[in-house]
């Protein structure tokens, strides 16, 4: 059965860090390039950053270019999302999708055939 499963959310206060993860199950991770999306309340999801599977190159939506690191370690299976300087506007929820290159990242297509069941990020103090 093939499952993505984020963890690491919570409650942080503006200008602290998380770190996200993604850990697949079924599926090699490796095979594919993976993206992080968030869902804010009342707000469409946004494609926020992606890391091929071929050469590791990463890409990031100019609202967290800087202040977020996308990584994979395939020898767990796992992509993280280092997230630093954490803002109110961070709040949403947190999917992890596969596959998932720049296009989708920037317009939404292809639409992944996987995604995780999501983690929620709160930025309040």
């Amino acid at each position: 059965q093939v499952q993505l499963v984020e963890s690491g959310g919570g409650l942080v206060q503006p200008g602290g860090s998380l770190r996200l993860s993604c850990a697949a199950s079924g599926f090699t991770l490796d095979y594919y390039a993976i993206g992080w999306f968030r869902q804010a309340p009342g707000k469409e999801r946004e494609g926020v950053s992606c890391i091929s599977s071929s050469d590791g190159s990463t890409y990031y939506a100019d609202s967290v270019k800087g202040r977020f690191t996308i990584s994979r370690d395939n020898a767990k299976n796992t992509v993280y999302l280092q997230m630093n300087s954490l803002k109110p506007e961070d709040t949403a929820v947190y999917y992890c999708a596969a596959p998932a290159g720049i296009a989708t990242i920037r317009w939404g297509l292809p639409v992944p055939d996987y995604w995780g069941q999501g983690t929620q990020v709160t930025v309040s103090s």
